[in-house]
């Protein structure tokens, strides 16, 4: 399967996050790749990894970091592609900080914000899959079968509360 998304992380302390994006391309059946690329660390291997990427044919990028770091920031700056960021709480404010840095990009670098943490990193997928499928039949019909899932499940959570409470 050709990688048509890379997730990529400051750090493997995020890897436990941003896996979660990796289950749910997973499950619509999209190709992806997933490295570790300090935007202060590794800054020149970071700017490289953003350029070969595009080459290779990724089309989506999903970025997360802790404290305040600026992954996101900076592949927005690098590329035309859309970039997606999945803030993490690893700092001691508790992911505040990596949340400002996603969400306050300047005029003409945008960034996309998602929540904090693994369900930002699944939302992130979820909203890469949705930017694939404006293209692609196959993905529409994917996306719109797991939504219908995800309202399946609500009303099976609510059928076995009022069953609960019916037996009181």
């Amino acid at each position: 399967m050709k990688p048509l998304i890379a997730i990529v992380m400051g750090s493997d302390s995020d890897l436990a996050v941003m896996e979660e994006a990796g289950k749910v391309l997973d499950s619509f059946g999209i190709g992806y790749e997933i490295t570790i690329a300090s935007a202060h660390r590794s800054p020149d291997k970071t700017r490289e990894y953003i350029h070969s990427a595009e080459k290779n044919g990724i089309k989506i990028m999903i970025a997360g970091a802790g404290w305040a770091a600026h992954l996101a920031g900076v592949i927005a700056a690098e590329t035309t592609m859309p970039v997606i960021g999945v803030p993490i709480d690893s700092s001691p404010l508790l992911g505040l900080d990596s949340i400002l840095s996603i969400l306050q990009m300047p005029s003409g670098i945008p960034v996309a914000a998602m929540a904090l943490g693994k369900g930002g990193a699944k939302n992130a997928a979820i909203l890469a899959v949705q930017i694939l499928a404006v293209s692609d039949k196959s993905l529409q019909k994917k996306l719109k079968a797991y939504k219908k899932r995800l309202s399946d499940e609500v009303e099976e959570k609510d059928k076995r509360l009022k069953g609960k409470r019916a037996k009181r």
